[in-house]
């Protein structure tokens, strides 16, 4: 049965870095596009960064870009996200999930179940 489960979350001062990771079990990600979204409490998820099957194209979304990196290990079936710089508004539970398709996702449908992120100030 595939998983996906996150890690590295935790509580931390602004200013602050984290890495979280995202081991993926029951099915190699090699193929797929992979990604992190975050939910914040009251507002809805939003996509954070996306990484293609060989990582030679990334997204990070802007209200993040120049703080936050995404990357993979395909050989440890992993994904990771850098976030530097914390700020308080980056405070939500993350998520990791694959996509159904190695480039171009049209659907999410496998996710993990998230790991917290609290950011003080």
């Amino acid at each position: 049965q595939e998983q996906l489960v996150e890690s590295g979350g935790g509580l931390v001062q602004a200013g602050d870095s984290l890495r979280l990771s995202c081991a993926a079990s029951g099915r190699t990600i090699d193929n797929y596009l992979m990604g992190w979204f975050r939910q914040a409490p009251g507002l809805a998820r939003e996509l954070v960064a996306t990484i293609n099957w060989d990582a030679s194209n990334t997204y990070v979304a802007e209200i993040v870009k120049g703080r936050f990196t995404i990357s993979r290990d395909n050989a440890k079936n992993m994904v990771y996200l850098q976030m530097n710089s914390l700020k308080q508004e980056d405070t939500a539970v993350y998520y990791c999930a694959r996509s159904d398709d190695s480039t171009y996702a049209t659907a999410w449908p496998s996710w993990g179940r998230g790991t917290q992120v609290t950011v003080f100030s």
